[in-house]
């Protein structure tokens, strides 16, 4: 899918804004809200999460429907051409009305979708209207639990009398709303669908072989140009290969992008490219030939009051703070990030891991259960029995995150979940073919993984059958082993010796320890930042030890707003930042350490 740009064949407009917006409490639907203007409505800030723009317990907990609702005048020029409505994120589930009628719905809240307009425009005023449903369960990614239970075991008393609610199985908070932009492009009749880029390097050369999908008839001609304004391949046709000499490497921290110029017929389109080859190869991760070594942060599109809304002045600003600690990459936990922050880390040199929203596909994580009529529900269970209800979906956000981003520099690896019950019965036959089906899908056979939850049977993981770079979240030294770091490195070096010995590159997706900033001791105790640095400390003594052992992400990046309960105070406080982007004393820890590691750290042989 490519990205809305303006060129000389195509209008852009961004309907972001201040929307009418109605929570629906039951009746929106019935009522058919979206043939009319909702009646007292209220303000809501468009891209954005609506939970905490409001004040309120009915917003930030609200269970269910909303409607969006904004007025719409298409000028004279674009109605001459084909009119696209695109979406980048609706959270979870979204249906698009124009004028009253129905014209396109969506199920997964991290990924786009679109439809052409024409047919349903009227002259003059028109009414858009998007429904936005927040509800989780079985069959959603992320994952909500059904039945009681949760991620910290909510289960463990009955609660009477309680609303409906959303119980995630997974420690963020549930964002929701239309949190990405909405936008408006044009394209003549015929035009551009699609290109899918893959380049081959040998040597100062390289070859990139492209694929442009049209719709009509016509020739397609594609262009290559350099940073310096100069062309530098062409080729004829929808599919072929362009040739470049004396090539410039994207390279991780110092990116280097192309122009792809693209005509069919009247139709033009522009995207920036960089030229970069991803490999594994024995135990180590290579980019461009050469041992990379991850360092760098699982993160969150988390920001007060926006909550999971875009916020490129953040983005701008995150990007800024790692690069001053030194750090290269992260991965996009547990969702695919913007296209907005995709295209800023091709042009910064940010290497990603770029992660589907299949969090939660563990039905007893953490001491936690989930029943139905009274029995205990197992993972992969059979769906009648109440097991998880997500393998078809599963495989459209797989096959929707790689068509979105399978040309973008930055990313790296694909990660089909996080934190998955990927060490039961089961497992490996829901994951094999998800696995299949990521490979099929990149024309660039990026390498493919699982971030595997830390577990006692973690020889059992089916991520030792299926990936081919081994993603570990441990935390030994806090949730077990919590206070005593001698424990925590003698159960890390058992762990962390099994891993090395299989031949494969692994590496840290996340390590980390709550930290409450300002909390300080003389004696290191668990929460204060003493606490925090000596638990980094601990952790990075060990996996220096490990030659294959390739990167480490912190988790997390800033501290994150989570749903209530016993084990967080107003959020996860992992991060090394505050959520205000204000350093922890383990900042400097990192960019000291991050600051002196090579690039190819434990490259050499």
């Amino acid at each position: 899918m490519l990205y809305p740009v303006q060129t000389e064949s195509r209008g852009l407009m961004d309907l972001s804004g201040v929307w009418d917006f109605k929570l629906d409490n039951g009746n929106g639907f019935e009522e058919k809200w979206y043939e009319r203007p909702l009646s007292d409505p209220m303000t809501m800030a468009v891209p954005a999460s609506y939970n905490d723009l409001k004040d309120g317990v009915d917003f930030r907990d609200h269970y269910g429907w909303v409607f969006y609702q904004r007025k719409l005048m298409i000028p004279s020029y674009m109605r001459s051409q084909r009119l696209v409505l695109r979406m980048a994120a609706v959270t979870h589930v979204g249906k698009v009305y124009l004028n009253g009628k129905l014209v396109c719905q969506h199920k997964g809240g991290f990924l786009p979708f679109e439809a052409e307009i024409n047919e349903y425009l009227t002259d003059g005023e028109n009414l858009l209207t998007i429904a936005v449903d927040n509800r989780i369960d079985h069959s959603t990614l992320p994952v909500g639990s059904e039945g009681g239970g949760g991620i910290l075991g909510g289960g463990l008393f009955p609660w009477k009398g309680a609303k409906p609610r959303n119980s995630p199985n997974f420690d963020f908070f549930n964002y929701c709303g239309i949190t990405r932009p909405v936008k408006l492009y044009t394209t003549p009749t015929e035009y551009i669908q699609d290109v899918t880029l893959n380049a081959q390097v040998e040597g100062n050369k390289a070859r990139i072989s492209y694929e442009v999908e049209t719709v009509g008839e016509g020739t397609v001609h594609i262009e290559l140009w350099n940073r310096e304004g100069q062309k530098v391949a062409e080729a004829e046709g929808a599919a072929g290969v362009l040739n470049v000499e004396q090539v410039h490497l994207w390279q991780p921290l110092h990116a280097y992008l192309y122009e792809i110029k693209i005509a069919f017929g009247a139709d033009r389109y522009t995207l920036p490219y960089g030229i970069r080859t991803v490999k594994v190869e024995g135990g180590k991760f290579l980019i461009n030939g050469q041992p990379f070594y991850f360092k760098g942060y699982g993160k969150h599109e988390d920001t007060y009051p926006a909550g999971r809304g875009l916020n490129m002045p953040m983005n701008v600003k995150d990007i800024s703070l790692m690069k001053w600690q030194g750090a290269n990459s992260f991965r996009t936990s547990h969702y695919p990030y913007s296209e907005e922050m995709m295209r800023l880390c091709d042009e910064e040199g940010i290497v990603v891991i770029d992660e589907t929203p299949a969090v939660g596909v563990h039905l007893n994580f953490g001491g936690g259960a989930n029943f139905k009529n009274g029995k205990k529900v197992n993972t992969f269970d059979p769906v009648e029995e109440g097991g998880i209800r997500t393998f078809e979906h599963h495989k459209d956000v797989i096959r929707d995150m790689i068509a979105r981003d399978k040309n973008h520099a930055c990313v790296v690896m694909w990660s089909i979940a996080n934190e998955s019950d990927s060490g039961s019965p089961g497992a490996y036959e829901y994951f094999k073919p998800l696995y299949d089906l990521a490979r099929e899908a990149d024309p660039q056979h990026r390498p493919c993984t699982i971030v595997s939850v830390q577990m006692k049977n973690y020889k059992e993981d089916c991520t030792i059958r299926l990936s081919d770079v081994f993603c570990l979240n441990r935390y030994y030294g806090w949730y077990a082993c919590g206070g005593d770091l001698d424990a925590a490195r003698a159960m890390l070096e058992e762990e962390l010796s099994f891993w090395n010995s299989l031949g494969k590159p692994f590496m840290f997706t996340e390590y980390g320890a709550d930290t409450v900033c300002g909390l300080h001791d003389t004696v290191p105790v668990m929460f204060t930042e003493e606490y925090q640095v000596d638990y980094y400390k601990v952790n990075h003594q060990v996996a220096d030890s490990l030659e294959n052992f390739v990167g480490e992400q912190v988790w997390n990046f800033a501290d994150f707003q989570t749903t209530e309960g016993i084990m967080r105070v107003n959020g996860n406080k992992k991060g090394i930042f505050t959520r205000q982007r204000q350093p922890k004393t383990a900042a400097f820890l990192l960019k000291k350490r991050w600051e002196s590691l090579p690039l190819d750290y434990k490259g050499e042989d």
